[in-house]
């Protein structure tokens, strides 16, 4: 635990840390403050290139003239780097060289698409701008590869979800400060002209700045790393067993359905947030699309309460159970979208937004319990709204990703095999101070290996 405890914050050392155990996935709370608080700075950078993007896709129809559909192109390039990232060069630097190796590369990739975005503005080029955004997906997928289980697993076990819950509702108030900077800079005064694209070149050059220095930052800063050795033991200690942990990749069912769910319902939640501007200028008369990005702050505001609102909820009520209910809201409030006009349109849109806030972090950190070593839709949507030139009634396509997301959320409360692993988890007192673990509401032998869990219920 020598590392962990280390008082200097900042230092020079080697970024490769091999599969040794360094006991990171046991600190306590307070040990884990300083790593956390860096990488949770990471969640706020991708929320604001987030709501960044989805003005910007609205504002490259106005400025360069282009349909909604081949706008959708910034969404593909975005999140098409992402399973690049996942699967591919982040998986591999993560596996061989650890988590702040994979940060400072994520970082690095952010910066370099930021400054593409100057000669792509110069250049009034939506292919390149496409292009930036490529690379600048490639770093955020990057960055997500790793923050995620990070935050997931550094730490004690038991507060896992309210982690990831609360470090996304700060990637979600990035996503809020994205649109509002974008109806005031980017459609403000230059009224969509294409004068406005300037402005687009040197908040990107701001961007580029701010994350070469934090990618110093996490150069020097002294953080624990989590190791597969050290996933495999706590698998072991939260008394997961074998039968979890130990498991080949691929018979990993739960983590494969997850990845679906995750799959269907980020092209849902991407779709929606890229044309909700589309949606509520074509539902709501006298709405500018100026008004309209306001409108999605608005929403990504709902979309930050409902995080922190789950976060706080997880506290005291299980989180597959908090997102059972909440995955419910956003198929209802989706569907009820499709019909709605006016300000009952947008008032069904906004609490689908509120709704999503904690499926993400949720399906991922349900995914990954209990697996130890092996921790680590848009053009759809705009070809049927130009087909029916209605965004409104293309909302029957995230609709439909959410319901095949839905099949987790299920599984997770109502199937043994997936709610077991991770209750288990769940109520593991690893990591925790003495006088958190006397509490009363954790088992006296919890800590030891034993069969005395109780069993639990639904």
């Amino acid at each position: 635990m020598s590392q962990p405890r280390e008082k200097n914050f900042f230092k020079r050392h080697s970024l490769k840390v091999g599969d040794r155990i360094t006991n990171a996935a046991g600190l306590t709370l307070r040990e884990t403050i300083f790593p956390l608080f860096l990488v949770t700075i990471l969640y706020f950078l991708w929320g604001f290139a987030y709501g960044l993007l989805d003005t910007l896709n609205k504002h490259f129809q106005n400025t360069l003239g282009i349909t909604r559909t081949r706008s959708s192109g910034l969404q593909a390039a975005y999140f098409g780097a992402y399973p690049l990232a996942s699967l591919g060069y982040a998986n591999w630097v993560l596996r061989r060289y650890g988590y702040r190796a994979t940060f400072i590369m994520g970082l690095m990739l952010y910066g370099i698409g930021a400054l593409m975005m100057w000669p792509a503005g110069l250049k009034r080029s939506f292919g390149g701008f496409c292009g930036a955004t490529f690379v600048i997906g490639s770093g955020l997928g990057t960055l997500e590869t790793a923050a995620n289980p990070y935050m997931a697993v550094t730490g004690p076990p038991r507060y896992a979800e309210l982690r990831i819950n609360l470090a996304q509702a700060i990637q979600a108030s990035g996503t809020v400060v994205g649109p509002v900077l974008g109806s005031y800079v980017f459609f403000k005064e230059t009224g969509d002209s294409v004068d406005s694209l300037k402005t687009v070149q040197w908040v990107y050059l701001a961007i580029a700045i701010f994350v070469f220095i934090l990618a110093g930052v996490f150069y020097l800063a002294v953080i624990p790393e989590v190791t597969d050795a050290d996933m495999a033991q706590q698998a072991e200690l939260t008394h997961v067993g074998k039968q979890e942990g130990e498991r080949s990749f691929w018979k990993q069912y739960r983590v494969f359905h997850a990845t679906f769910a995750q799959f269907c319902y980020c092209g849902a939640q991407v779709a929606i947030a890229g044309y909700f501007i589309n949606y509520v200028t074509e539902v709501r008369g006298d709405t500018s699309s100026a008004l309209g990005a306001k409108f999605l702050a608005i929403a990504q505001g709902c979309f930050a309460v409902g995080r922190f609102s789950g976060a706080v909820l997880m506290r005291f009520i299980k989180p597959r159970i908090i997102f059972l209910i909440y995955m419910s809201g956003v198929i209802a409030f989706c569907c009820a979208s499709i019909t709605q006009r006016g300000n009952a349109g947008l008032a069904m849109l906004s609490m689908t937004l509120f709704f999503e806030s904690v499926c993400f972090p949720t399906i991922v950190a349900l995914g990954i319990r209990g697996i130890g070593r092996h921790t680590k839709v848009p053009p759809i949507l705009a070809r049927v709204a130009d087909a029916k030139n209605s965004t409104a009634f293309a909302m029957v396509v995230p609709a439909a990703f959410f319901v095949l997301a839905y099949t987790y959320t299920l599984a997770v409360n109502f199937v043994p095999s997936y709610r077991d692993p991770a209750d288990k988890v769940g109520e593991s007192d690893l990591g925790l101070a003495r006088h958190e673990r006397e509490r009363g509401s954790i088992d006296k032998g919890s800590f030891e290996k034993s069969s005395t869990l109780e069993k639990d219920t639904v």
